[in-house]
């Protein structure tokens, strides 16, 4: 039979933190790690109901205002982990996960007990990792993104016209400002103008400027983005859209490096450093007549091309904290995290959109979870019926889906192994048998690794 007494020691001495629960969600033994993390005594902690010692979080709100705990209500299904900070009696903040477990039935001094890992060394750990997988504001830690992370800095290093190119949604402006911040001109202006915003006479005074007079309402002259940008950047969103006409203009400008304010024949030297982004496909609008080849060719003298977020699956982990953290802003910092199987459909989706389609889900399952986690069917239906796919798949044969597995772990030939099983082992081997690396290898979390490491038999060659 399991007593208090007899475990007194043996959990003084775990790093975890324990809070034992009755059912009345009262604490009715503590350990000394948890004492720590909570900053108090134990005649501070005894007898207390458990959402008292973390007021102020949205684990502690949501208790209190459904009557009951989420964590007890979860543990008959899958374990619920919550990460959450407090705010210690001496003001330090501690950034805490927590889960709960239910205890054995002859456990008759408590219901549940309430486990706390301090997570302060770990966020420092995943903020020191972050600045390297991190430029600007692209974030990526697969081998796509790294060497797409090589390619800006080069080109950022040179003067040379960039052409960045990529589908809607993949942060096209973001490798702008990171070409334009790790350049010899980011002391300069950095502008940008949304070339399909304008029509065409309105795009030229834009772009090029316009005399007093030049046409109706002209009643002031007026600088263009170009001399406005005059020793810094100038990004041309868009540029598929700019008309014939304008584009002789802007080929002037890369040749001769000066422009003519609308209604003026006075030229004017500008130093700036042109990067265009587009999502059309520019050499076919060449071929039809509808851009010309010369123009396209003054450009691309450095091609930039964003990799779809589809080509790097492994990267939405790492997407999603930052974007549920700009969202959070808009939603009244209500804390919420995102659960391991919401992370899988996540990853099985194919992102037509992109980033930009990401952050939306993300949103929308923020306003659609009524507790503080993400789960599955929080998510829009089109990411829900991907994940779905990829279940009923896995179900029917053991191939390996396209979307999962980091796409056959990069694209493994057959010889090197299709099936998932296979799949993992070779990940496993390659990783010296740590679960940590071969997870960032296949682009999932621990969790559910050891989950499939559990199922096809190969937890125990793991570390």
């Amino acid at each position: 039979m399991i007593t208090l007494a007899g475990l007194t020691h043996f959990l003084d001495n775990l790093e975890e933190g324990i809070l034992f629960l009755d059912q009345r969600r009262h604490v009715v033994a503590v350990n000394e790690a948890a004492r720590q993390m909570l900053g108090r005594r134990n005649d501070e902690i005894l007898n207390r109901l458990c959402p008292g010692l973390f007021q102020g979080t949205a684990c502690a709100r949501n208790c209190e205002k459904e009557g009951n705990c989420t964590l007890m209500a979860s543990m008959n299904e899958e374990k619920l982990v919550q990460d959450l900070v407090i705010q210690r009696p001496d003001g330090e903040l501690v950034p805490l996960r927590m889960w709960a477990m239910v205890l054995p039935s002859d456990a008759d001094f408590a219901y549940c007990a309430v486990v706390l890992r301090d997570r302060t060394q770990e966020l420092r750990l995943e903020e020191a990792a972050s600045e390297r997988l991190q430029l600007g504001g692209l974030v990526g830690h697969g081998a796509l993104m790294q060497d797409f992370f090589n390619q800006i800095l080069r080109a950022a290093a040179s003067e040379a016209s960039v052409l960045i190119t990529g589908e809607s949604g993949t942060g096209k402006e973001l490798v702008a400002r990171a070409l334009h911040d790790n350049s010899s001109r980011s002391k300069g202006p950095y502008l940008r103008v949304h070339c399909a915003a304008f029509p065409e006479q309105l795009l030229e005074g834009e772009l090029f400027g316009h005399a007093r007079g030049a046409f109706t309402g002209a009643a002031t002259a007026r600088e263009g983005r170009f001399e406005a940008a005059h020793g810094g950047t100038l990004l041309l969103d868009e540029i598929g859209e700019v008309p014939l006409s304008v584009q002789v203009k802007l080929l002037r400008v890369l040749q001769e490096r000066e422009i003519e304010r609308l209604g003026e024949n006075q030229t004017r030297k500008v130093d700036v450093r042109i990067i265009a982004a587009t999502h059309r496909d520019l050499p076919a609008m060449v071929r039809n007549g509808e851009f010309r080849a010369d123009l396209y060719y003054r450009l691309r003298v450095l091609p930039l091309h964003v990799p779809a977020l589809r080509e790097r699956r492994e990267d939405i982990p790492l997407l999603v904290h930052p974007l549920l953290a700009n969202i959070r802003g808009r939603h009244q910092g209500r804390d919420i995290q995102v659960s391991a199987e919401a992370l899988d459909a996540l990853r099985a989706h194919d992102w037509p959109g992109n980033v930009r389609e990401l952050a939306n889900a993300l949103e929308y399952a923020l306003v659609h979870a009524d507790g503080t986690t993400v789960l599955p069917h929080h998510l829009p239906p089109e990411v829900r019926e991907s994940g779905h796919v990829i279940a009923d798949s896995r179900a029917e044969s053991a191939r390996v889906p396209s979307s999962s597995l980091v796409h056959h772990y990069y694209r493994a030939p057959p010889e090197q192994g299709g099936n998932e099983r296979e799949i993992l082992s070779r990940a496993l081997r390659e990783s010296g048998g740590n679960r940590a690396e071969t997870a960032r290898r296949l682009g999932m979390s621990r969790t559910t690794l050891w989950k499939k490491l559990k199922q096809y038999g190969l937890a125990d060659a793991a570390e």
